[in-house]
């Protein structure tokens, strides 16, 4: 069984859309291109039709990944978390230890992070290096260049 992938309601729908219009408007716009290059004949040396084949191919590779997320999907309402403590759907104010400055990360499931706009995956070594924490406690984080040391000067919940 693979593991539980944590996510809201709203990314949930977004993989989910996002499925659809692949499966729906893709996947039959590529079988298209390949039927009419088909009946151009020779297959060996048609570059249309090669190239409408490995489009098909990367994007039922991107189909199985997205139905794969949505099977593990373990819904989370971000209102039942506790509000004291880095959890799931908060967004955390940290201060890096080594550098002085801070930084502030919201904790998303699969289908919102946004890493522009500080939205990391709850599964990230970030994101899990601070969950649990409370406002005044510090935390490791290991990351492949050592480890980033912050602490945590508040958390809150959007919306």
């Amino acid at each position: 069984m693979s593991e539980r992938i944590p996510m809201t309601r709203a990314g949930y729908d977004k993989i989910k859309a996002e499925l659809d219009e692949l499966e729906n408007v893709k996947m039959p716009e590529i079988e298209k291109r390949i039927a009419s290059a088909r009946a151009e004949g020779d297959l060996k040396e048609n570059a249309e039709y090669h190239g409408a084949r490995e489009s098909q191919g990367l994007l039922q590779a991107k189909i199985n990944l997205l139905k794969s997320k949505l099977a593990s999907a373990q819904l989370v309402d971000p209102a039942t978390m506790p509000k004291d403590q880095v959890v799931f759907g908060a967004t955390v104010k940290v201060k890096d230890l080594d550098f002085g400055d801070t930084e502030e990360f919201t904790l998303v499931g699969a289908g919102e992070e946004d890493y522009d706009l500080g939205k990391i995956l709850v599964t990230s070594p970030l994101a899990q290096g601070l969950l649990g924490k409370k406002v005044g406690e510090k935390a490791e984080v290991q990351v492949p260049a050592g480890v980033n040391r912050f602490e945590i000067l508040e958390i809150r919940f959007e919306g």
